[in-house]
């Protein structure tokens, strides 16, 4: 079997590791002075996980929906700017926050999030949520006016807010 062409990438590790990326390319992370002919023989060692996880990758990559459209992606960013603003009023109203600005991002990897200067950020791929999930992360985030880490002190006021918390997590899914 042939060796899988790999990307390298070189830093001040200790040890060599590989990572198989959600668009199906290997990378090697390896020690600055690691030399070549150790890092192929580490990639020809794990040829088979590689294999393993480059087919799983494939998969997954084949039952994800097509990526939006651009004119799908500014539909969600006009439903994000008519929905969630007398949200984040209702709800920063009733818990006594005060967000210092509100704006809708295409951000993939996370829906929300609250500045320290308490300005709020919200991604247009929250509203493929159901209401519950939605009204969960406006909520979260404005926790984070007053508790701007997921300490105790956080998830105290979350519960506060809203004590069905966790079953409104389970309805958030980031494709």
């Amino acid at each position: 079997m042939e060796m899988e062409r790999y990307e390298l990438i070189r830093s001040r590790r200790k040890t060599l590791a590989l990572e198989i990326t959600g668009d199906g390319r290997v990378l090697v992370r390896s020690p600055m002075r690691c030399s070549q002919a150790r890092i192929d023989a580490f990639v020809t060692a794990h040829a088979a996980w590689i294999e393993e996880h480059l087919a799983l990758q494939r998969r997954r990559a084949a039952d994800r929906p097509p990526a939006p459209t651009a004119a799908q992606i500014e539909a969600m960013k006009a439903k994000a700017r008519e929905v969630l603003p007398p949200k984040i009023a209702y709800w920063s109203q009733r818990m006594g926050v005060r967000p210092t600005g509100f704006k809708v991002t295409t951000a993939r990897k996370r829906y929300g999030s609250c500045s320290g200067k308490d300005s709020l950020c919200f991604s247009c791929f929250l509203m493929a949520c159901p209401e519950e999930a939605i009204e969960l992360v406006v909520v979260h985030e404005l926790c984070h006016i007053r508790e701007k880490n997921h300490g105790p002190g956080f998830y105290a006021l979350l519960e506060r807010w809203l004590p069905d918390w966790r079953e409104r997590k389970g309805s958030l899914s980031m494709d």
